[in-house]
């Protein structure tokens, strides 16, 4: 199985459902690397660009798995990339060290998929928020695949839940993240 490196930045895991389940289903698998950045940074300044630069280079599949925090990410995984993924290492003219490794969002949302739509209360579809990390993951090289979602943070069943966070360690445990149209037609 591919090695895979979850990026997992949520500054309240400890009261976190979501994550929490997401992380307890997948911690035992050993081709994934989960790295807790607020647990092992607190704070941008701490972060140890090396360290998580080799982090990267040492897997082939990223995951950067997070709750949607006012349309976007929480502020230490902007942070992170603003760091990490520096000029001459994720782009620039010798910055290639990311390219052709899959990338892929886990996110926990609160609100319905409905809301994520023209015309209902967010007034856009997660596809047009999650654009700056779609855009970061292309500039850098990286094949950006079809998120993973779990929403209604609130309002979730425990079976639901449950049946999410299987769904997330069986997608983990794919070979294939395509979404071609070719598979498709193939039957896939």
């Amino acid at each position: 199985m591919k090695k895979t490196l979850v990026v997992l930045a949520h500054p309240g895991m400890e009261t976190s459902r979501l994550n929490k389940a997401l992380i307890e289903a997948i911690k035992d698998e050993a081709h994934v690397t989960v790295h807790d950045i607020y647990a092992l940074y607190g704070t941008a300044d701490a972060i140890d660009v090396k360290k998580e630069q080799e982090f990267l280079l040492a897997h082939e599949r990223l995951v950067f798995q997070f709750p949607l925090y006012w349309f976007s990410t929480p502020s230490l995984l902007k942070d992170w990339q603003d760091r990490v993924l520096e000029y001459g290492f994720a782009y620039g003219s010798e910055g290639n060290k990311l390219a052709n490794k899959e990338f892929k969002l886990a996110i926990t949302v609160g609100s319905p998929e409905y809301a994520y739509q023209a015309g209902s209360y967010v007034h856009a579809s997660l596809s047009e928020i999650l654009k700056p990390l779609q855009t970061t993951a292309l500039f850098t090289q990286m094949i950006y695949t079809q998120p993973f979602t779990v929403h209604r943070a609130l309002k979730i069943s425990d079976a639901e839940l449950a049946q999410k966070a299987l769904e997330y360690k069986v997608m983990l445990q794919s070979e294939d993240w395509s979404t071609s149209l070719l598979k498709y037609l193939q039957g896939n």
